[in-house]
């Protein structure tokens, strides 16, 4: 049987390592955060992988939270709880024969403590670079698609095709 594979990012850590979230961040966290959410889902889109952001408490104060934004979990820890102790629980929990979790975080002791518990680590350079070749194929697919997609599914000649376009711009 396949493995599952879990991906548990530790967002704060990435977007303080991303060039591009790191400037979106000095201006708009809220803008970084959603930015990277919606990265993280174009990575489960074409990965299949289950993701899990996580983001410490501390920049946004109260109870644990959890939503699911562009079918990526989204969680922010309790108020005195890290992200590296919110991950490490969840690699505890989620860890077993037939799952595999990874985590992307830049962090050397977060790196060392989920690999001592059987997690693999990526680190944010790592996960960059991924997301930069993902992103590569998926709009080489989008346009292969669109290149093969027929315009019209009806064979049409030159000259229909130009009365349609006058048409469809309201002129005669």
């Amino acid at each position: 049987m396949e493995k599952k594979n879990v991906l548990l990012v530790d967002g704060y850590n990435i977007i303080g390592a991303w060039g591009e979230l790191q400037r979106l961040k000095k201006h708009q966290l809220a803008d970084a955060r959603d930015l990277l959410i919606e990265r993280m889902a174009e990575y489960k889109a074409y990965m299949g992988w289950r993701v899990i952001v996580v983001f410490d408490a501390y920049m946004v104060p109260g109870i644990e939270k959890k939503k699911r934004t562009h079918d990526v979990e989204v969680l922010f820890t309790r108020e005195n709880e890290t992200a590296d102790e919110r991950i490490e629980k969840l690699v505890s929990e989620l860890g077993g024969r037939r799952v595999q979790i990874h985590v992307a975080t830049s962090d050397l002791t977060e790196q060392w403590i989920i690999f001592a518990q059987g997690a693999l680590r990526k680190s944010a350079r790592e996960l960059e670079i991924e997301m930069r070749e993902i992103t590569n194929l998926i709009t080489k697919s989008v346009k292969n698609f669109e290149e093969q997609r027929p315009v019209s599914k009806i064979d049409l000649t030159d000259e229909i095709k130009e009365i349609f376009e006058k048409w469809r711009r309201g002129m005669k």
